[in-house]
């Protein structure tokens, strides 16, 4: 049997190799990488590296290394065929039965050109245009199904050969080159919509025909689909610079040059048949990746036009796809993709992987258009990805948990976006782990992540993205709102969903039992005060940044700040004794040893309240309300105004709770804030590199989290579970 070798590539670039590894050895990250024991040869010392971003595994001991086919041939001793079809399961990646489509077709000889008829300007009946003269000459050669030549199936011994010859790893480079190694490119092996509509009878030929890409006139030479996209998306980008009102589309939107670029981002001209023209030599090529249709009538037109367009890419960066958007947004559908061909799969496809994963991005966003993905990526946010119009899949979420394993998801606030967002959930439960988590954003005042970010900035995005309500919480959310809970039967609704849904939790998943509890006491389970608090807060306005939610519990809580929060947990989380390697000691600078102050935060707002506090603690009524307002009396006029027209509605909803303390919650905010600061002083010490500071703060962002991550687990322990 031969497999078209971009099956095999599609096969070995989403399947969850990390995973598949994993069940015969132990893998722990090391960076952007795992690293562990390897399983092919006995060893003490680590040396097997595997990485997910490349798909690929090494052992720096023997120097086996290869990709998943590879790994279940040689290790786990299954045949080629057998590889393939295993790997087929697990990704949902089909494999064709006939195994005859390739990324091959044939290409025509060029067409002899037809003078346009002249008409004398007296003449009221309008001119036939050339390409809907002789359209019985646009004949087709043979083709299989989905308009591919068939052509010689080459034995499957050829193309297991191919695939061996790929992956040689004698010469393979040192550890520190690793990272930077190009993924191979061999050959081993809603709103979106398909545009229903016909072109009129007749059909425009008013596009010029710009050979642009230097396409030779020979038809003897077979045409490679990935080849033609490449040159379409070379058109449609060049289309860009030439019609100003489409460019005029993406500044108006705030997309700078740079990212035109980075994207390719380009537009399909108005016109039924510029890409005809354009290819007059590759018409099978066209209707082969659904770019060429035909009408009932029997005439050809192109499927994008008057569109600005985004090419899609696959892993290795290849243009296989195309997405058009309306210019005017009264036109429907506004959103129309490409079709699905040999080479482009739909439900297989995450538009803007490639390019973070060219800036190695780290933090996985899943969120509804191409333009949230553009904006974010222009903001620097790194791993925002979407869909083809499409729900997310299992494979795919499984494979940006490998690459992270907290993975957000960001959808609109109305009710088609929390569908999604739900849908999502569900496919979600199977693959996830106990070490694996999903957070829920939804941006206030119904806004996306590109409206939301030319409103209020890349670090206003960030600090919402930080806030993002856990899956146990959304789950809460969503469901308290479909049934009453007034009553004892919709309790017992939402919890029986409950139930089913922890069910589709891998086996022996604790987060089943947690989650369970969780939702038990909610809903009349006695509660601590933490809890409680948390609720309130969300309930009170999700608008809040952290900052101002914890400006708030301090007005509450004054008390809060009779020991410092900061310092108590430097102190609980061990980085007051901070153990550095003896040559980081010499060279560090004492002012970088010391403990984080309120003043290091830069937060004018959150200096003033805590400042004003400690200076009038002393002083302040035993009345909450009325400390409160003895504080706000003493602060700058600007925290003044912001925190009055909040602390009124904060107040009534924490003493209609009859919650009398905040100290966990507290904690809880200033853990956060310290967390988001040690993550944004690394980052400017990786631009601005200062290897003493970065190796200090890296080590205090270590002890953070190790802490946390033992605070959770402690609470955990602590919790009783419910039998379901």
């Amino acid at each position: 049997m031969s497999i078209p070798n971009h099956i095999l590539e599609q096969l070995n670039s989403q399947a969850d190799l990390v995973s598949i590894i994993g069940r015969h050895t132990t893998l722990k990250r090391a960076g952007g990488e795992f690293k562990g024991c390897c399983p092919f040869h006995g060893e003490k010392s680590p040396s097997f590296y595997v990485n997910p971003q490349k798909n690929i595994y090494h052992c720096f001991g023997c120097s086996v290394g290869g990709n998943a086919i590879s790994f279940l041939r040689d290790y786990e001793n299954l045949t080629f065929i057998e590889a393939v079809n295993e790997l087929s399961k697990q990704t949902g990646i089909e494999v064709p039965k006939e195994e005859r489509q390739n990324v091959s077709y044939q290409r025509s000889a060029p067409k002899p050109a037809v003078p346009k008829p002249t008409t004398p300007k007296s003449s009221s009946l309008p001119s036939v245009p050339s390409s809907a003269v002789d359209q019985s000459n646009l004949s087709q050669n043979s083709t299989d199904q989905g308009g591919v030549k068939q052509s010689g199936i080459e034995p499957s011994h050829v193309a297991q050969a191919s695939y061996d010859d790929a992956h040689s790893y004698e010469d393979y480079p040192p550890l520190d080159a690793y990272d930077s190694a190009p993924y191979p490119a061999d050959a081993y092996g809603s709103e979106y919509s398909d545009d229903t509509s016909y072109p009129p009878a007749w059909l425009s030929d008013s596009d010029e025909t710009i050979n642009l890409h230097g396409m030779d006139n020979s038809a003897d030479a077979d045409g490679n689909l990935y080849d033609l996209l490449e040159q379409i998306q070379q058109f449609y980008q060049n289309s860009l610079t030439t019609h100003p009102h489409a460019k005029h589309y993406f500044l108006s939107r705030g997309i700078t040059e740079d990212i035109f670029e980075t994207f390719g981002l380009g537009y399909a001209p108005f016109g039924w048949q510029h890409l005809e023209h354009q290819f007059p030599q590759d018409i099978e090529g066209l209707k082969t990746l659904g770019l060429v249709r035909q009408s009932e009538s029997g005439r050809d037109y192109d499927l994008l036009r008057d569109r600005v367009i985004f090419p899609i890419r696959d892993n290795q960066g290849r243009t296989i796809g195309f997405g058009g958007r309306a210019l005017d947004d009264e036109v429907k559908p506004k959103y129309i993709n490409s079709s699905d061909s040999p080479v482009f799969h739909k439900q297989h496809v995450l538009y803007g992987y490639y390019e973070s994963r060219q800036q190695r991005a780290n933090d996985w966003l899943v969120v509804e258009g191409y333009m949230d993905v553009i904006a974010l990526y222009q903001a620097g946010i790194y791993g925002a990805i979407a869909s083809m119009g499409t729900a997310i899949n299992e494979s795919q979420i499984s494979r940006l948990l490998t690459l992270n394993p907290t993975l957000t998801l960001s959808f609109d606030g109305d009710s088609a976006g929390q569908k999604a967002a739900w849908r999502t959930l569900e496919v979600a439960l199977p693959v996830l782990a106990d070490d694996k988590e999903l957070r829920f954003l939804t941006l206030p005042n119904n806004h996306d992540p590109d409206t939301f970010i030319k409103s209020q900035g890349g670090d206003a995005m960030r600090a919402q993205i930080a806030n993002a309500i856990p899956l146990s919480q959304y789950i809460f959310a969503y469901l308290s709102e479909r049934y009453d809970l007034t009553l004892v039967e919709g309790k017992a609704k939402l919890m029986s969903q409950v139930r089913a849904l922890t069910m589709a939790l891998p086996k022996g998943s604790s987060f089943k039992y947690l989650l369970n509890n969780d939702v038990y006491q909610k809903l009349g389970g006695k509660r601590s005060q933490n809890i409680e608090a948390k609720d309130a807060l969300l309930d009170f306005d999700g608008d809040m940044t952290i900052s101002q939610q914890l400006q708030l519990c301090f007005l509450f809580q004054p008390r809060a700040l009779l020991e410092d929060p900061i310092e108590s947990i430097w102190q609980q989380a061990g980085i007051s004794d901070l153990q550095l390697p003896a040559h980081i000691k010499q060279k560090a600078a004492s002012d970088t040893l010391r403990p984080l102050a309120w003043e290091d935060l830069q937060d004018t707002d959150l200096l003033d309240i805590v400042s004003t506090i400690k200076r009038c603690l002393r002083y302040l009524p035993a009345d909450a309300n009325a400390a409160a307002h003895f504080i706000l009396s003493n602060v700058r006029p600007m925290t003044q105004e912001t925190l009055s027209r909040s602390w009124g509605g904060f107040y009534k909803t924490l003493t209609a709770r009859n919650i009398l303390s905040l100290d966990e919650l507290v904690e809880n905010l200033v853990m956060q804030l310290l967390k988001l600061h040690l993550q944004k002083k690394m980052q400017e010490l990786i631009k601005n590199p200062d290897h003493i500071k970065l190796a200090i703060v890296r080590k205090q962002s270590q002890l953070l989290n190790d802490w946390l991550r033992a605070q959770q687990a402690e609470q955990s322990a602590q919790m009783t579970t419910v039998k379901s």
